[in-house]
Order: structure tokens, then C-alpha cells, then sequence
């Protein structure tokens, strides 16, 4: 386990890795991140009270290729998660739950109206607390 509910397996988990035979195991300075990652998930599963699906956590870089992933996904570094939550409601709702608290976040995206991504900044960075939405018009800041 990475943390109370979070495990390294459903962290890693990626049906196109074992599609196409990538590794996707952490090194020593991404598995740290997964660790505060997963830390900041379980504060928001107690927020949500209700059990967190990752849908995508840590990507090695060739996986983050073989998804069409952004060259500088924070996936890449153990520091992002995609996650829903359809006990507490729509991603939407999960998302604006999440900026509302006093949850540390870097980045918190909407994403296509079906996932929320939750980004987290290096420890040496200031976190930003940005929201945004992307759909298929694009990029936009604020959740929509």
C-alpha cells in the first residue's frame, strides 16, 4: 500500500501496458511522489466519503506516448491521477468538491466530462491551485 487506500498495483494498473508489453514500474523518485500523491487521494476520499477510482495514475514515459499523454504529463513524475468518484456524484461535482477544500493541489481538470484529474506540483514548487476544462473545443480555464 502507498498509503491508507491507495495501493502501487492500482496505481500502475494500465490495460494499455499489458496490451502492449510496456513497463510501467515507478523508480525510487517517482514511487516518493506516488506516496504524496496517494496521501492527498486519501484526504480526498475522506472529503468525498466515498470510495476513489483511479482510472490512470503513474505513466512511464513510453506508456504516456502509447496513450497520445502531453510530453510534460505530471503522470510521467508519479504527481497526477485521473480519478471518478460515482458514489458522490459526477466528475464535475468531484472536481469542484476537491477546489473548494482545503486540499493541496497543483492543477484540478475537468476532463472530457468523464474523469477528473488531480495534479500535484514538486515539492520544490509552489502549487498553483489551477482549474481548468477540456473538452473537445479545447482547453479553458475554470471548471465547466
Amino acid at each position: 500500500m502507498l498509503s491508507r487506500y491507495f495501493s502501487l498495483d492500482e496505481m500502475t494498473l494500465s490495460e494499455t501496458a499489458a496490451r502492449y508489453g510496456i513497463s510501467n514500474k515507478p523508480g525510487p523518485v517517482e514511487l516518493a511522489n506516488l506516496r504524496r500523491l496517494c496521501t492527498t487521494l486519501d484526504r480526498v476520499r475522506d472529503l468525498l466519503g466515498h470510495p476513489v477510482i483511479v482510472t490512470s495514475g503513474y505513466r512511464s514515459e513510453s506508456l504516456n506516448r502509447a496513450v497520445n499523454g502531453s510530453r510534460t504529463s505530471a503522470h510521467m513524475q508519479g504527481l497526477a491521477a485521473d480519478i471518478r468518484c460515482p458514489g458522490f456524484g459526477l466528475p464535475l461535482a468531484v472536481c469542484r468538491a476537491i477546489a473548494g477544500s482545503g486540499i493541496e493541489f497543483d492543477q484540478v481538470i475537468h476532463e472530457f466530462g468523464s474523469w477528473c484529474h488531480v495534479g500535484l506540483a514538486r515539492e520544490d514548487v509552489k502549487s498553483r491551485r489551477q482549474l481548468l476544462t477540456i473538452d473537445g473545443r479545447g482547453t479553458a480555464g475554470g471548471l465547466a
